[in-house]
Order: structure tokens, then C-alpha cells, then sequence
């Protein structure tokens, strides 16, 4: 199935007394790019969504912007440093016994004293936040990615009739070359007994110069690569995996082969069909940019 590169996608989670929001947009791009906005506590798991991302996609350039709410009151880690507390304890009493004086010291008063105790944020386990992150990212990916194959389908369907219609230019253009040749060969007849009437026509040089100008303007080998073409198309179209780039490259090489029809066939007529099948082929080539 064919899927555009254009989709949104959002997905939550809670875990850890934390609500996880993940929003995913992404675009057209010639390859993979993420893009990642989220709290720098977090920075350390960036690697990680870039792997999980690739699971479900191929090519774009994804935005991802994950928010992270507390649920509750987050309370602090206290930590008391009893090193420093033994350090004030044993520096007052030496300091009372200096000055004689009773060393009435308790506890409430040594806590009061600098850094010996300190409230510290608690650190969360990564690996944790993580097996939470990843469900919030499983929801706004598996919405990405179906709404990337429904926006695909109707690219599909559109790419196909477009497809169609070239088809049909390119048998007109195929009909239309014999007729080419046998109308240069009655105007060359024409032209040549209008300045020539007191002489006999050269059959055979006249020959000569219909073969030349039939094998000049002969568009056999395009219109058959034109065909070899569509059918790559319309076959890749039907494949389950990333063919933009295919694509892309068939439409380079079906606006080649149609330069050369224009260049060659002489004719007005074929030159009319030609514009309007490059007119397609640039709809066309617009419209793969958005293949995955």
C-alpha cells in the first residue's frame, strides 16, 4: 500500500505519577529526519525514540513534541550530611570546653546549621520514563501512519488516472506517426511539382528523402519504453514498502522519452499531445513528492 509522507498523530500515557503527551507531524522529505522537542531531563532517550520512530517510517521529516505534566505533588529527597553534622558537633563542643561553657547542643540546632541538610530532586529512572514513553509513541505513531495510508490511497487512485490518461496520449501519439510520414511525402510531391513543372519527378530520390525524414522522425523505441515505463508504475504502486523514490525516477524517465517524442515527430498534431502529456506528467511529479 502507498503512503503519503504528510500525517499527525498523538498519543498519552501515565506512569510515575506523570502524564506523557506525544504529538507527531510529519512532512515530505528525501529521506529520514527527526526531529525531537522534550524536557532536557530527558535528552538521554533521544537515541532511542530515533530507533523507535524507524520502525513505523521510512521516509519524512518527522516533528516530535512530547510534554510531560505532573499528576502530583512531587516531594523532594531529603539527605543529611553526617559528616558535617559530627564536624559541627565535635567543633561546638571543643569551642565549649575552650570557653568553659556547658555544651547544651541538640539536634534540632545542628540540622539548622549550613549543608547539613539538603532537599535534592529525585531522579527519576530513565528506563522506567522510557517503557512509559513508548506507549504514548506507539499511539501517535500508529495514528501517524494511518492517516499517511489513508492520505496514500487517495494519491494512489488519483496517480493511477493520471497514469491512465498518459497511457491513452501515448497510443494517440503511436497512431498519429504513420500518418506523419505519408503526409511529409504528399506535401514533398506537392512542393516539388509546384517548382518543378517542366521536369519529370525523381521517384527514387523522392524515396530516398521519405525514408531519410521516416527514420529521422520514427518515435518507435520511446513509445515502447513509455509503455515499459506505466507498467513499472502502476506494479510499484501495488507494493507494501516505500517506492517514492521509484517513482520519482520513472516520471524523470517518462518527461524524457516525451522530450524526444516532441523533438522527433515534426508534427503538430503530435507536438499538441505531447504538452499535454507533460502537463500530466508535472501533476504527476508533484504528486510523488508526497510517496513515502
Amino acid at each position: 500500500m502507498s503512503k503519503s509522507m504528510t500525517g499527525y498523530g498523538r498519543g498519552e500515557a501515565q506512569g510515575l505519577s506523570k502524564q506523557f503527551t506525544v504529538e507527531i507531524k510529519s512532512v515530505n522529505h528525501r529521506y529520514l529526519e527527526v526531529f525531537i522537542r522534550q524536557p532536557r531531563q530527558y535528552a538521554m532517550l533521544e537515541e532511542n525514540i530515533r530507533r523507535f520512530v524507524q520502525k513505523f517510517i521510512q521516509r519524512g521529516r518527522v516533528d516530535i513534541f512530547i510534554k510531560v505534566e505532573e499528576l502530583g505533588e512531587q516531594k523532594p529527597e531529603i539527605k543529611v550530611d553526617k559528616e558535617i553534622a559530627v564536624a559541627y558537633y565535635e567543633s561546638l563542643k571543643d569551642l565549649a570546653d575552650n570557653l568553659q561553657i556547658s555544651p547544651d547542643i541538640n539536634v534540632f540546632q545542628l540540622v539548622s546549621l549550613p549543608e547539613v541538610i539538603k532537599l535534592e530532586e529525585v531522579e527519576e529512572d530513565l528506563e522506567q520514563v522510557w517503557q512509559i514513553l513508548q506507549k504514548a509513541l506507539i499511539q501517535g505513531l500508529e495514528q501517524l501512519v494511518e492517516m499517511r495510508k489513508t492520505e496514500g490511497e487517495s494519491l494512489k487512485n488519483d496517480l493511477l488516472k493520471r497514469i491512465d490518461l498518459l497511457q491513452k496520449l501515448s497510443e494517440q501519439i503511436y497512431q498519429r506517426s504513420p500518418l506523419v510520414v505519408e503526409e511529409y511525402r504528399q506535401k514533398l510531391q506537392n512542393r516539388i511539382k509546384e517548382l518543378l513543372t517542366d521536369y519529370e519527378l525523381d521517384e527514387q530520390r523522392l524515396n530516398q528523402e521519405i525514408v531519410y525524414f521516416a527514420d529521422k522522425s520514427n518515435i518507435t523505441e520511446e513509445i515502447i519504453r513509455l509503455r515499459s515505463h506505466f507498467q513499472q508504475f502502476t506494479k510499484s504502486m501495488a507494493l507494501d514498502e516505500p517506492v517514492g523514490r521509484k517513482l520519482d525516477f520513472l516520471v524523470q524517465e517518462m518527461n524524457r522519452e516525451m522530450n524526444t517524442i516532441g523533438s522527433k515527430a515534426n508534427d503538430m498534431e503530435i507536438g499538441q499531445l505531447v504538452v499535454e502529456g507533460k502537463s500530466e506528467l508535472e501533476k504527476i511529479r508533484e504528486q510523488v513528492q508526497n510517496i513515502e
